[in-house]
């Protein structure tokens, strides 16, 4: 099976820049496996929709469990060339999650990606955001000076619809302590916003990296407590990224071809009685939705792993949440730019 990509020059080079991003920061990732590690590489998974004739990615997960409690690099393109019906000519992206093993070292979530549609319009979605699970106010104020520095003219307000979009108001707090987020950025020029791209997510991947390797080589001793921490740290990211994120709902509601994917941000435990003790805290009917997630984790267990099964579980859960209860997506994280993502595909 072939995986066939929009013929558009733009959205060509725009999954091209996506492919290249994937395995530089695999390669940054695998060498901290060989120092750090147990040696173990990065694991490629192909998908497809619908049989390749409408795009489909790689994804690239994690592998070493010294390393990472959960990992994962995806790449992906959905095109609609044979379809004239359709606004949207090819979105291509690149989404990126990586929780370390060590509490103490924090993790990144990043996201960049090109809409094309057929009439011509195009636009990029630019995001970082790190995610301690035990806060290190040294290596958030490494991330923020250097977002800072990459992005002079555009920081503030990457830094403001950042801090906007990660706003959790149910629990009164963010998820992550620093955050970028830039939606529907369009210069009047594919070359700059290219480079712009390119240039942001190789600086974002090397502060990262480079975070994370002085904090492997310092911070070595963990507690019960730091577990338990990151525990609940995770528990939190899960609840955001299903009930607030609009990425991952709209890739749930646009096709079901790559649910587990898709749900690769999700970390492999998660406190299932810290999730019930904030559906007091929900809004109908997204408490409806918190009940759902809490019902499809295993009954057996308060502290669960969320393996493939339960993914797939999740997955159905938020997309059958939203079919009847369409009015909620108005309920989810917003910027000063919300894009009609999923009308783009019908």
């Amino acid at each position: 099976m072939e995986r066939i990509y929009s013929k558009t020059a733009e959205s060509e080079a725009a999954i091209a820049l996506m492919e290249n991003l994937q395995l530089y920061f695999v390669n940054r990732l695998n060498g901290l496996s060989q120092i750090f590690g147990g040696n173990v590489p990065f694991e490629a998974i192909e998908w497809f929709r619908d049989e390749g004739r409408h795009g489909g990615g790689m994804r690239y997960e994690g592998r070493d469990e010294r390393l990472f409690n959960r990992a994962s690099v995806n790449v992906s393109q959905v095109h609609y060339e044979d379809m004239p019906e359709k606004k949207l000519d090819a979105a291509s992206a690149i989404s990126t999650i990586i929780h370390p093993r060590n509490p103490h070292v924090p993790s990144i979530h990043m996201h960049i990606s090109y809409t094309r549609m057929k009439d011509g319009e195009g636009y990029w979605r630019i995001m970082a955001d790190l995610n301690p699970s035990i806060f290190y106010e040294e290596d958030q104020h490494r991330f923020i000076e250097h977002l800072n520095f990459i992005t002079p003219d555009l920081f503030e307000r990457g830094a403001e619809q950042g801090d906007r979009y990660f706003n959790i108001p149910a629990l009164g707090r963010h998820r992550g302590v620093a955050h970028f987020y830039l939606e529907h950025h369009n210069s009047g020029d594919f070359g700059t916003d290219y480079g712009f791209a390119k240039y942001f997510a190789e600086q974002v991947i090397d502060v990262y990296v480079s975070i994370i390797a002085d904090a492997l080589a310092k911070r070595t001793e963990v507690s019960e407590e730091d577990v338990a921490e990151q525990l609940a740290y995770h528990t939190l990211y899960l609840f955001q990224v299903l009930t607030l994120d609009r990425g991952t709902t709209s890739g749930l509601l646009i096709h079901d071809q790559n649910d587990v994917g898709i749900m690769g941000s999700i970390p492999e435990f998660v406190d299932k009685a810290l999730l019930q003790s904030w559906l007091p805290k929900m809004a109908a009917p997204q408490d409806a939705l918190l009940q759902a997630i809490i019902d499809a984790l295993p009954e057996a267990d308060e502290i669960v792993l969320v393996d493939e099964a339960v993914k797939a579980r999740l997955a159905e859960a938020v997309r059958a949440h939203y079919k009847a209860h369409p009015e909620a997506l108005a309920m989810q994280a917003d910027s000063a730019v919300v894009p009609p993502t999923v009308e783009n595909h019908r």
